[in-house]
């Protein structure tokens, strides 16, 4: 059932070798911060996969679980290309509101340390990638270089008729949505014509533009699911950060990667269905747990 479900998404069969989900681990992952530490200062490539768990301390709701609606919607019922179909006008207001409100926060603690830890590594002839889940782009504001968005970007648009990718930071992205997006139950939709939505700027296209995030029951970009294999094949520490590990694909990568001996360290609020099979685990708020993880090491060089 696992591999029907995520090879209809574009993942190779070969990631699930040797990776029975059920499985029990033999013991409790180490919370043993100063082992960590000495697997960190001897990494050489070192992955970092995150989710909405890192975002959420910066404010950006999740949109996942109780309470996570937009008006009377939850994400799944507008982030679907028969939704857009049906309404893009309020698809775009969904849209519109969270680029606008994600324009409004800042990256936290965690993210600045991770982009801190790449700049630093890099130096030293050490690398990391970091592997995202998230579409809010605080990775990149925070100074992340490496990074592979798997599930696309708020900030980057398709063009529904000639197919250009594009970032847009426009705010608003065009003046129809200037004020809309309320996230109100009780507010009216706005039912923009489709013609004063948001359109390509390509010479002679003008067509309709979508948000270029990964809706539900859409594939995979293969380029970035392929990138995110080799990454993960030659990693050598993994950090599984902010991420509840049941959305596929991504619930596996960390599990295929322990699966071969590397360590795993996961950060999180709680446990995950994939925590016993992880080397390490550091129970609490990123924000908190990892900037001392990541800090300097006393045996690296100082510049």
């Amino acid at each position: 059932m696992i591999i029907s479900r995520l090879t209809c998404r574009g993942l190779t069969p070969r990631w699930f070798a040797g990776v029975p989900w059920t499985i029990a681990a033999m013991s409790r992952p180490s919370s043993d911060l100063a082992e960590f530490r000495k697997v960190f200062s001897k990494a050489q490539h070192i992955a970092i996969i995150t989710g909405a768990g890192v975002s959420a301390e910066s404010g950006v709701p999740t949109f996942r679980g109780a309470g996570g609606y937009w008006r009377k919607w939850q994400a799944q019922d507008l982030a679907t290309p028969s939704a857009f179909s049906r309404s893009p006008s309020l698809v775009w207001e969904f849209y519109h509101y969270r680029r606008e409100l994600v324009l409004s926060k800042s990256p936290n603690p965690a993210h600045i340390a991770i982009a801190e830890c790449e700049a630093r590594l890099k130096e030293q002839g050490r690398s990391v990638v970091v592997i995202t889940q998230n579409v809010d782009q605080l990775h990149r504001r925070a100074g992340t270089q490496n990074l592979l968005e798997l599930h696309g970007s708020l900030f980057k648009t398709r063009c529904m008729s000639c197919g250009n990718v594009a970032e847009n930071l426009k705010s608003p992205i065009c003046p129809a949505l200037s004020g809309k997006g309320a996230p109100d139950p009780k507010a009216e939709d706005a039912r923009i014509p489709a013609e004063d939505l948001p359109r390509c700027e390509r010479s002679g296209c003008n067509g309709l533009l979508r948000p270029h995030v990964v809706w539900f029951g859409e594939s995979l970009d293969s380029d970035v699911l392929a990138a995110v294999e080799r990454e993960l094949d030659t990693c050598d520490l993994c950090l599984v950060v902010g991420t509840s590990s049941v959305v596929y694909p991504a619930a596996m990568f960390a599990p295929q990667v322990a699966a071969r001996g590397t360590p795993v360290a996961e950060f999180n609020m709680e446990d995950t269905p994939a925590t016993a099979r992880f080397t390490f685990h550091f129970e609490g708020p990123c924000g908190s747990t990892l900037p001392l993880a990541l800090e300097r090491c006393d045996s690296e060089p100082v510049r």
